[in-house]
Order: C-alpha cells, then sequence, then structure tokens
C-alpha cells in the first residue's frame, strides 16, 4: 500500500469540516425538538409533547457520542499523514547526512593538504569573473565549469579532472564594449567598439576515464559607437552647419575556446577530445552622424552640413581550434555589419548646396561568412529662390553615399552583400522679381553601390546597387512681365561596384530621354558575375519621348580565383544597374533630362 501524507492530511482537514457543520445543525434543532409545548391543557396533550421531547433529547444524547468519536476519527487520521511525514523525513535524512558526513571526512585531508577534494565535482568560477573552474577530485569527479568573462576578457578554464571524470567547460568571452557616441561640435567620431573576450579552453579529462571539457564561445564584438549629429546652422547668422562625424567601428569578436583533452588511459581507449567553441560575431558599426541644415542666407555661406560615414564592422572571431584526436576546429563567426551613412543636410533659400551622404561602412572580415556593408547615406535637399539682385543661380541636391563593401570571407565562405548607394537630394528653384531670373537646378548624384566581397575560392557577396538621383523643380513665378527659364535634370546614378560582364542598354520610359545603362556586376569568385541591367532612363511631364538609354559600360573579365583548402572557387553574383533620376517642370518655360542610371554593384 502506498499512502501520501499530503492526502491524509487534506482528508483530516475535510473530515473535521463535515463533523462541525453536522454539530452546527444539531445545536439550532435542540431547542426546539427538546422542549414541546402541548397543544391543549388535556392529558393526552401532555404526553404526546413528552413523548417527542423525550426523542429529541436521546438524539441530541447520541449525536454528542458521534461526535466525540469524530473528533478521535479526525485526530487519528491527522496523526497517521504527520507519522507518514516524519517516517519518509527519517528514511531521507540519514543516507543524505550520512553521505555528506561521509564526503566531509574524506575529503576533508586532501582539501587541507592540495586544495581539492577527493570526490566529488570541481566548483563552477562565477559568471562575468572569468574565474576557472576547479579540479575534479582526486578519485572521481568532473572538473568545474569555467565563469563566462567580464567585458572584454576571456571566459574562465574548465577544470580538469584526475582518474575519473570529464574536464569542465570553458566560459564563454565577456561581449566588448560599445563604443562613445561622437560629438560634431568637437568634431569627434564615434568611439570604437571594444574587441570581445575568447572562449575559455575547456578542461581536460582524467587519466584513467573520461572526456575533455568543451571550450568556450567567443564573446561578441562591441558596437561602434554613432557619430556625433551635426547643429543646424544659425538662422540669419554667419555660422553653417556642422557635418555629421563618423560612426565608431565595431570590435572584433572573440576567439573560441580550445576543447580540453583525453589524457592517459582514457585516451588511448575510447576517450575523446572537447568539442571546441565557436568564434564570436563581429561587432556592428556605428551609423553616421546626420548633417546639420543651412539657415536662411543672409550673404553669408550656410549650406547643409555633410552626413557622417558609417562605422566598419569588426572581424569575426576564430573558432578554436580542435584540442586534440577526433575534435573538429569551432566555427568562425559572422563578420560584423557595417554602419549605415548619416543623411545630408538640407540647404534653405542659399547658394551654397546641401550635404552630402556619408558612405556606409565595410562589412567586417570573417573565415566564414562577411559581414554585409552599411548603406550609404541620402543626399541633403537643395533650394535656391532666384532674385532682381541674384537674378541667375544654380543649386544642386547632395549626393548620396556610397553603400559600404561586404565583409570578406578568408576561408572559402560567402563574401558579405554590398551595401546600397544613398539617394541624390531633391532641389528647389523659383524665379521671382519683376526682372528676368534664370534658374538651374539638378538632382543629386545617387551614391555608388557597395563593391562585392570575397577572396581566392570564395563565393563573392553581391554588389549594391547605386541610388538615383532624386526629382529636381522648377517654378515660374513671374512678376510685370519678368520671366523665368528653368532647367531641371534628374540626379545621376550611384557607381559600379566591381568590374566583370556587359551591361545591357537603359530602357526608355514615357516622355523622358534614356537614362544611361548600368555597370557590370562585382568580381569574387571563380567566374565575373553577369552585367547588371542598365538603369531606366528617368520620367519628364511636357516632353517629347527621348531614346533609349546607351548600353552600359563592359567591366572587365572576372578575377579567377583559385581553389580553397576544400574545393574550388565559388560563383560571383550579379549586380544590379541603378535607376535613373526622374525630372518635373513646373511653369512654362523649361526642359528637363532623365538622369544616367546607375552602376551596378
Amino acid at each position: 500500500m502506498i499512502a501520501a501524507p499530503e492526502f491524509l492530511a487534506t482528508a483530516a482537514t475535510d473530515v473535521q469540516n463535515i463533523g462541525a457543520t453536522v454539530r452546527a445543525a444539531n445545536a439550532a434543532a435542540a431547542g426546539p425538538t427538546t422542549a414541546l409545548v402541548a397543544a391543549a391543557q388535556d392529558e393526552v396533550s401532555t404526553a404526546v409533547a413528552a413523548l417527542f421531547a423525550g426523542h429529541a433529547r436521546e438524539f441530541q444524547q447520541l449525536s454528542a457520542q458521534a461526535a466525540a468519536f469524530h473528533a478521535e476519527f479526525v485526530q487519528a487520521l491527522g496523526g497517521a499523514a504527520g507519522a507518514y511525514t516524519a517516517t519518509e523525513a527519517a528514511n531521507a535524512s540519514p543516507l543524505q547526512t550520512a553521505w555528506q558526513d561521509v564526503r566531509g571526512v574524506i575529503n576533508t585531508p586532501t582539501e587541507l593538504l592540495l586544495g581539492t577534494p577527493l570526490i566529488g565535482k570541481g566548483i563552477n568560477g562565477a559568471p562575468g569573473t572569468g574565474q576557472p573552474g576547479g579540479p575534479g577530485g582526486l578519485l572521481w569527479g568532473d572538473g568545474g565549469d569555467g565563469g563566462s568573462g567580464a567585458p572584454g576578457q576571456p571566459g574562465g578554464r574548465g577544470g580538469n579532472a584526475w582518474l575519473f571524470g570529464s574536464g569542465g567547460r570553458g566560459g564563454t568571452g565577456g561581449t566588448g564594449i560599445t563604443g562613445t557616441t561622437g560629438d560634431a561640435t568637437q568634431s569627434t567620431n564615434g568611439g570604437l567598439g571594444g574587441n570581445a573576450g575568447m572562449g575559455g579552453a575547456g578542461g581536460n579529462g582524467g587519466l584513467i576515464f573520461g572526456n575533455g571539457g568543451a571550450g568556450g564561445a567567443g564573446g561578441i564584438g562591441g558596437t561602434g559607437g554613432q557619430g556625433g549629429n551635426g547643429p543646424d546652422g544659425a538662422f540669419g547668422g554667419p555660422v553653417n552647419a556642422f557635418s555629421g562625424t563618423d560612426g565608431g567601428q565595431g570590435g572584433n569578436g572573440g576567439q573560441g575556446g580550445v576543447g580540453g583533452q583525453a589524457e592517459g588511459v582514457a585516451g588511448m581507449f575510447g576517450g575523446h577530445a572537447g568539442a571546441n567553441g565557436n568564434g564570436g560575431a563581429g561587432g556592428n558599426g556605428g551609423q553616421g552622424g546626420q548633417g546639420g541644415g543651412g539657415a536662411f542666407d543672409d550673404g553669408t555661406a550656410n549650406g547643409g552640413g555633410h552626413g557622417g560615414s558609417g562605422g566598419n564592422g569588426g572581424d569575426a572571431g576564430l573558432g578554436g581550434s580542435a584540442g586534440g584526436p577526433g575534435a573538429i576546429a569551432g566555427a568562425a563567426g559572422t563578420g560584423g555589419n557595417g554602419g549605415d551613412g548619416g543623411p545630408g543636410g538640407n540647404s534653405t533659400f542659399g547658394l551654397d548646396g546641401p550635404g552630402q551622404g556619408g558612405n556606409g561602412g565595410n562589412g567586417g572580415a570573417s573565415t566564414g561568412t562577411g559581414g554585409n556593408g552599411g548603406h550609404g547615406g541620402n543626399g541633403g535637399n537643395g533650394s535656391f529662390s532666384a532674385t532682381v539682385s541674384n537674378p541667375t543661380g544654380f543649386v544642386m541636391g547632395g549626393g548620396g553615399g556610397s553603400g559600404g563593401a561586404g565583409g570578406d570571407s578568408t576561408g572559402g565562405g560567402t563574401g558579405g552583400t554590398g551595401g546600397t548607394g544613398g539617394t541624390g537630394g531633391g532641389v528647389e528653384s523659383f524665379g521671382i522679381g519683376h526682372t528676368s531670373a534664370d534658374a538651374i537646378a539638378s538632382g543629386g548624384t545617387g551614391g555608388g553601390g557597395g563593391g562585392p566581397a570575397g577572396v581566392t575560392g570564395a563565393i563573392g557577396g553581391p554588389g549594391g546597387g547605386g541610388g538615383g538621383g532624386a526629382i529636381a523643380t522648377v517654378g515660374a513665378n513671374t512678376v510685370n512681365n519678368g520671366h523665368e527659364d528653368g532647367v531641371s535634370a534628374g540626379g545621376t546614378g550611384g557607381g559600379q561596384g566591381g568590374l566583370a560582364g556587359a551591361g545591357s542598354g537603359g530602357a526608355n520610359t514615357f516622355d523622358a530621354a534614356g537614362g544611361g545603362g548600368g555597370g557590370g556586376g562585382g568580381i569574387g569568385g571563380i567566374f565575373g558575375g553577369a552585367g547588371g541591367a542598365g538603369g531606366a532612363g528617368g520620367g519628364a511631364d511636357l516632353l517629347s519621348g527621348g531614346a533609349a538609354g546607351p548600353a552600359g559600360q563592359n567591366g572587365g573579365p572576372g578575377a579567377v580565383g583559385a581553389g580553397g583548402i576544400v574545393g574550388p572557387g565559388g560563383t560571383g553574383h550579379t549586380g544590379g544597374g541603378g535607376g535613373g533620376g526622374a525630372a518635373v517642370v513646373l511653369g512654362a518655360a523649361g526642359s528637363a533630362f532623365g538622369g544616367t542610371g546607375g552602376n551596378g554593384g
């Protein structure tokens, strides 16, 4: 028979509650039933009342006896539950207490003399300290696990086993610290992300029986600090807008820890080395700061500030090397992604142009997969007003930043993808006044596509396409027979990312001059990638149809990649052509041309 003490205790409580309810009902019925009043003054009525009152008193006496028995039953049931509980504790405690006492007696001499127990697992290192794990018992016991590393510091080594037992696991490397934020007013860039700590090595297995402990994983590199945003120019004053500062580079990932070895007899008869830790990922680059906006021009140059470049991604940590026979090296981490470029600042009714978008940061390298390049920042928007005192002006939208190159794969893996170029800034130009005013506006140049990635034996990552120029508008606002001639051109597409293959011609669009064709695809791998399709010509209103754009420039032959350690080179990816910029004319006398298509990445 199996008895559960907690169930017995619950049953005793339930029975006690039932008895209390019955006693309350008996007490409520005692008065009305034991003291009946005769229905009349005759002898028969008196005899009937006395008979029933006697029965009621006898019932109350029996109820009192039942309540006493009920109380004894509840007490017995509760005592049984307590007895079972005490019996289980008595059966368990002596064994546990005896083992603790025996182990203390056995381990005390060796701990006093050698600082190591005779039997038992070693002490684990505290998290965030990088403390090593304690050794296992001299006779029997696994080594303790190493503690994880403090920020940027290595993880602790796993403890060794002695005769019987496996080595402890190495601790994970500490994550790199984040870089500080830049300050545009002090011309300081974002701080570098801290490098991560490497993983701790695994402990060695016992001499007679046991396996090596696994190596700890490398830590993740710290993120680069963000670039400082540029303050806007002073309204009506001589102060130019500040340019944003560059983002900081990401920290490198930590190397994986080496697995522990199987030693002695165990190494010869079945014991194996511990698994090797994987490398940590590289930290991402910080984002570039935004350029400040230019204020209203009072005769002093107040153009928009340039965007800061994104920080490069940190390189990935290497995997731990094989700790012994039969072990496999740990995998490398992924390269950190490049930071995005900051957008350029706008200019407001000034002759100075708006800010250029910042370039994207390059992806971090890895023996496995490279990091992706950051995207280029968008160019700032420009604006110009042609007046009587300043009848002719030229303003151009800010150029988009180039996309960052994808990170290289140095060990036969895949290169990172190149970042997309930023879009060129738009412009507005208005002729206002009593005399003739000629205003010319051009859309900003699109950012170049990020270059391809990959070295000998690797697969090149695709380059990012260049961003097309934004729309430029010309407004005709004539007063007193004045006139305004405006020319608005869409921005030029971004530059190409690499060389290989021939581009195809740009497509014609509605009522517009066709944009130029895109350039070829990127290099990387054993064959050059196919050329990117040409960018479509920019659209334009109120114009006759234009011819198709010319064919893109022919790229050189792809670089021939030799075979890697374990296989032949890969095939380069296809780059895409950038789109041509659009253009719109508002007003009487004006013309518009589509921008040139961007070259492929």
